[in-house]
């Protein structure tokens, strides 16, 4: 196996020599500004308590696995593309953040149902102006570091792009077309003579129909499932991720960090790139 070892930072020579010598690395090679990839590597336990306290993230992966493998990646909008929670945004326009973060806050965690979560949260946004959400947009949305580079290596190996939300699709919808992503979906908020009604239009997409859009756009595809990445951060993205051959934790809970394929503690999306170059 290749271990891939990457950071937001320059990387100290003693620290990869100290990862190679635990892995019995026969080679280090630089890959990136703050990446390096360890020939014919090792697990050995010390490895993920080093990294984790020298903020490093880390890999392993088969030597002959590269991003062109790959056909569909999956990802999750709140946390994960962007770097807030658009409902938490939306909450503080209401003065109301501390009430509906604690809530987002408790079903990313796993702790109470998402579907119910999302009912809670938005039934206390009744009565609020819809030109809030485009204000939000912005004035407060932006990408998580590394995410135009990433998009941009994942077009130029033709990969598709879907994302898939428990927020809202006059977020994902703009996302879309900003980005040129293949496919997105979402929830939809109820609005009436511009005012939010504290409802959400239609079926709510949880867990399950997160995980149900990845099998339908990998089907659609003609993909196997060892050709899907899915990218999220939160409970609500666990059955998703379990549905693509490769899950990747970014900036995630605990939960989710357990169960994907790799973390991603301290780097930014295109960390993607590199563990996959």
């Amino acid at each position: 196996m290749n271990l891939i070892i990457q950071s937001i930072h320059n990387i100290p020579a003693t620290h990869l020599d100290r990862i190679a010598g635990l892995a019995t690395a026969t080679r280090i090679e630089h890959i990136a500004a703050h990446a390096y990839r360890l020939r014919e590597a090792k697990p050995h336990d010390a490895i993920a308590t080093f990294c984790h306290d020298n903020q490093l993230d880390y890999g392993f992966v088969r030597p002959n696995q590269h991003l062109s493998d790959f056909g569909l990646v999956v990802m999750d909008m709140d946390s994960t593309l962007i770097s807030i929670e658009c409902i938490d945004e939306i909450a503080d326009m209401h003065q109301l953040k501390p009430q509906i973060a604690a809530i987002t806050e408790s079903a990313m965690r796993g702790e109470i149902d998402f579907a119910e979560s999302l009912h809670r949260r938005v039934a206390l946004l009744e009565g609020l102006d819809e030109k809030a959400l485009q204000q939000v947009y912005d004035e407060r949305l932006a990408l998580n570091p590394g995410a135009e580079t990433m998009l941009a290596a994942l077009k130029q190996h033709g990969i598709k792009t879907l994302l898939v939300s428990g927020g809202f699709l006059f977020f994902t919808d703009q996302l879309k077309q900003r980005l040129n992503l293949d496919y997105a979906h979402s929830n939809s908020l109820e609005i009436i003579n511009g005012k939010l009604t504290g409802k959400v239009v239609g079926n709510v997409i949880d867990a399950n129909r997160k995980a149900e859009w990845l099998v339908h756009t990998r089907d659609e595809l003609e993909l196997k499932p060892e050709q899907v990445i899915a990218i999220g951060d939160g409970a609500n993205d666990l059955k998703m991720m379990a549905q693509a051959g490769t899950s990747i934790a970014y900036h995630a809970k605990p939960i989710v960090r357990s169960q994907a394929s790799y973390a991603f503690n301290f780097v930014g999306l295109d960390g993607l790139v590199n563990l996959f170059s």
